[in-house]
């Protein structure tokens, strides 16, 4: 690729790269509601399945209405008959489902930018086995080095909440969903991709998502749990959703463009600014020196794992690798 071409090819990138930054936001500002539902309700499974009911039910009014919606939704059950689309593929709303309850569970007790620099870890780490094995992009040293920042990261930013019962596995669930992200940004890539339209993708998500949040609750109850809590009457506390139906399309857009890897440091920018702005402005715990620190490695690990990341479009409208898994 010549010099022109590749300044051309990061010109395209600029409004992808806006709009991963601008998802980022929404999912601080998604962590932060959830979270506080959470802890109002008692009840993070709970809290979560509330505010992705919203956004299953604004999906359900407004995706049959549009005539992409309708076209999308035709095209992608053409895809699953004749096995252009396999069943797991359509599974993104279950990490979705993980993401959020994270969100509703840990958020309350370690903080927005805490739960974030640990999902960005997750997250770099999934994204740089997602886009080799589904993407088609190497595993450079420069990506790498990048993901194993990102994981000393979290390390450096949790440092302060490490202590207390529990506290290890509230640190550990936002990892995981950071990695669930990763997996949801491709297996929505690839629906997006075959509906060629957003909103099929975003609404078979939700309410993948909302099934298996219910069922996830029901077993918890069936098993001895406690029984939900109340919902707030607080209209604000389930924007989540509405948020959440934002950020999954924008997402389903934009990792067919840049990647996974690269679709998540670039949101990184936006969740961490959100994050700490959030943490400083409201209730809950302040972000402390290792957090701060955990930031700025962050940002590091931003700086070297993008240095590779849009050499090479990702190839997420063929066939998975791991279709005869």
């Amino acid at each position: 690729m010549t010099g022109r071409e590749d300044s051309v090819g990061h010109g395209r990138d600029v409004v992808p790269m806006a709009g991963a930054v601008a998802a980022g936001v929404g999912l601080a500002l998604q962590s932060r509601l959830n979270g506080e539902l959470g802890s109002r309700v008692g009840d993070g499974i709970t809290a979560t399945l509330a505010s992705t009911s919203v956004g299953l039910i604004l999906l359900l009014a407004v995706v049959p209405l549009l005539s992409a919606g309708r076209r999308g939704l035709r095209l992608v059950h053409a895809a699953v008959r004749v096995g252009e689309l396999r069943w797991w593929h359509l599974t993104g709303g279950v990490c979705g489902a993980v993401f959020v309850a994270g969100q509703g569970i840990s958020v309350g007790s370690v903080g927005v930018a805490v739960f974030t620099v640990a999902v960005v870890g997750g997250s770099a780490v999934g994204g740089l086995v997602v886009d080799r094995y589904w993407g088609g992009r190497p595993i450079t040293m420069a990506r790498t080095a990048g993901a194993v920042a990102c994981v000393a990261a979290v390390a450096v930013a949790g440092h302060g909440v490490w202590r207390g019962p529990g506290v290890l596995a509230l640190v550990a669930l936002p990892v995981l969903a950071g990695v669930a992200i990763a997996i949801q940004a491709a297996l929505n890539g690839r629906v997006g991709a075959v509906a060629e339209s957003p909103w099929p993708s975003t609404m078979v998500n939700f309410a993948v998502a909302a099934v298996s949040l219910a069922v996830a609750l029901t077993a918890r109850v069936a098993f001895g749990g406690g029984m939900p809590g109340n919902l707030p009457a607080e209209p604000l506390l389930y924007l989540a959703g509405v948020i959440g139906v934002g950020i999954i399309a924008v997402a389903t857009i934009v990792v067919r463009r840049i990647g996974v890897l690269l679709f998540g440091l670039a949101s990184v920018a936006g969740q961490l600014a959100g994050a700490v702005l959030l943490d400083a402005i409201t209730p809950g715990p302040r972000p402390s020196a290792a957090t701060i620190a955990g930031v700025a490695i962050t940002f590091l690990a931003l700086v070297l794992a993008a240095r590779t990341a849009t050499a090479q479009p990702p190839r997420y409208r063929g066939h998975a690798r791991c279709d005869d898994a």
